[in-house]
């Protein structure tokens, strides 16, 4: 439901900030926000609380207070700084998560959510409403598409066998195996990709420096795409902390991103590489990460198309498996990372990745 500033429902508990409505149709808001089945979270531009219902207490595990409805989003969910980060950057991102998963500390539940930027009468960002909903005893097969579902399962027996067997490559080796017998029509690589991608990730967190992640990408984007005449340019400061990251994960992540700009440059163009130390902000003293950018000089996408990149199996590629910006999305999310994205189609193609320095611990 589109909510404007003359039409945000209110929790039962409250009224958001807006104009002034008939007594029956702010009635009628509130039924249908406290009726909902997901939890709905709405912030101001300045940080504030502008609505939470009741499904979103219960999921965050927050006590209810009458005068929480204005009070600053890291003061009601102090519990939760990785969601109020989450919320105040949303305000710097062109692209917002659409269909993420976070997992809350120290509970350990998984939320899915999307936000929708809330717009004022001049079509001016006034605030950012989140809408949420705890998987954690929802099953994941049916939170997914058809095909995904069977190879999940799939992915599962993959890594229970290469436990088993105390070698991960025998695993995926015998999947990939069993996933072309069941998909002909699969080829050997994608199939090993659809099992990189249902496969949980389990960092290996180690102090990691960003310079030799991207110089590793390079070269191995450089062996699994055709680079052409291309010319990549890695400017990354020398007093660039390091972050706790998994440095395996991180040259993944940034060839996947690599060997789509390839596939989109066919041959010709540059690629222009940068990271720089930044501040997030957290309600509080914020959080020190670093921000990586990505810039091709691509043909770019429509807004359509960069809407549902990271999507799982979206592709506009012949035989494109649809794989390889959902794993980098998917590792982003494991490092409590943020990702976006700026394109327009004739314009190139920026993506700007944001890594903590110091990760949360279970």
């Amino acid at each position: 439901m589109p909510m404007t500033s003359s039409s945000r429902p209110v929790p039962r508990r409250g009224r958001a900030a807006g104009a002034s409505r008939p007594a029956h149709a702010d009635a009628f808001f509130r039924q249908i926000v406290a009726g909902m089945r997901n939890g709905v979270l709405a912030i101001t531009r300045a940080g504030a609380v502008a609505l939470l219902n009741e499904e979103g207490y219960r999921i965050f595990g927050v006590e209810p207070h009458p005068d929480d409805l204005g009070k600053p989003v890291a003061e009601v969910l102090r519990a939760h700084p990785e969601v109020v980060r989450q919320l105040l950057s949303a305000f710097d991102l062109h692209m917002l998560p659409n269909r993420a998963e976070m997992r809350l500390r120290p509970s350990g539940k998984v939320l899915g959510y999307t936000f929708a930027f809330v717009r004022d009468d001049e079509n001016e960002i006034a605030g950012v409403a989140m809408f949420f909903k705890d998987l954690t005893r929802v099953e994941q097969l049916e939170e997914r598409e058809r095909l995904r579902d069977r190879l999940a399962a799939v992915g599962e027996m993959a890594a229970a066998i290469a436990h088993e067997v105390k070698n991960p490559l025998a695993g995926i080796e015998v999947m990939a195996g069993l996933l072309r017998r069941k998909f002909p029509d699969i080829p050997e690589a994608q199939a090993v990709l659809v099992l990189e991608f249902v496969r949980p990730i389990r960092l290996q967190v180690e102090h990691t420096g960003i310079a030799e992640a991207l110089h590793a990408a390079v070269q191995l984007a450089d062996t699994k795409a055709a680079r052409g005449s291309i010319v990549v340019a890695v400017n990354v400061p020398e007093e660039l902390p390091q972050i706790q990251a998994d440095h395996h994960q991180l040259a993944q992540l940034f060839t996947n991103l690599l060997i789509n700009a390839y596939e989109a440059m066919d041959g010709r163009g540059r690629v222009a590489i940068g990271a720089c130390r930044v501040q997030q902000d957290d309600g509080g003293e914020g959080r020190e990460a670093v921000r990586i950018e990505l810039q091709d000089s691509g043909p770019g996408m429509s807004p359509d198309v960069a809407e549902h990149v990271f999507d799982p199996f979206f592709t506009t590629k012949a035989q494109g498996s649809g794989l390889g910006l959902a794993i980098v999305r998917k590792i982003v999310d494991a490092h409590d990372g943020q990702i976006d994205l700026r394109t327009s189609a004739g314009s190139g193609t920026l993506i700007r990745v944001t890594l903590p320095v110091s990760v949360a611990t279970d």
